[in-house]
């Protein structure tokens, strides 16, 4: 099964747990064991898992700002100026899989999904593949 879902992100760096919208949908399936295979299509976005805690968000925001800061000359900043947005993504991830147990997603006590926007305010859209094995 195959599942679109629609995000409106209202900041140019913006990241939010979308492990509530994975469930939901694993639910809606009724797959009880398989796989969750996550991704989003967009160049400017990325997705992680890890702990859903302010100050750790905060500290991702800040180590990709520190890594990849915006407005230093990149080329292909001639076109939209949103370079760091597009090299930021590369240090992340597109896509995910995780496996499904008893109806859930097998994530450890303290792991979430999380979906960053890197360029936005946009509306933006992630792909959740369900698969039943």
């Amino acid at each position: 099964m195959l599942f679109e879902v629609e995000i409106s992100t209202r900041r140019e760096f913006e990241v939010i747990d979308i492990a509530h919208l994975i469930e939901q949908k694993i639910r809606e399936s009724k797959i009880k064991e398989g796989l969750a295979v996550i991704f989003t299509q967009h160049t400017t976005t990325a997705l992680f898992i890890n702990e859903n805690e302010n100050g750790l968000l905060e500290d991702v925001k800040g180590f990709l700002q520190t890594l990849v800061p915006k407005g230093k000359g990149y080329k292909h900043d001639r076109i939209d100026r949103n370079a760091h947005s597009h090299l930021r993504s590369i240090l992340l991830n597109p896509s995910l899989a995780i496996p499904i147990k008893d109806g859930t997603l097998l994530l450890g006590t303290w792991q979430s999904v999380i979906f960053v926007e890197l360029d936005g305010p946009r509306r933006r859209r992630v792909f959740i593949k369900l698969c039943e094995c």
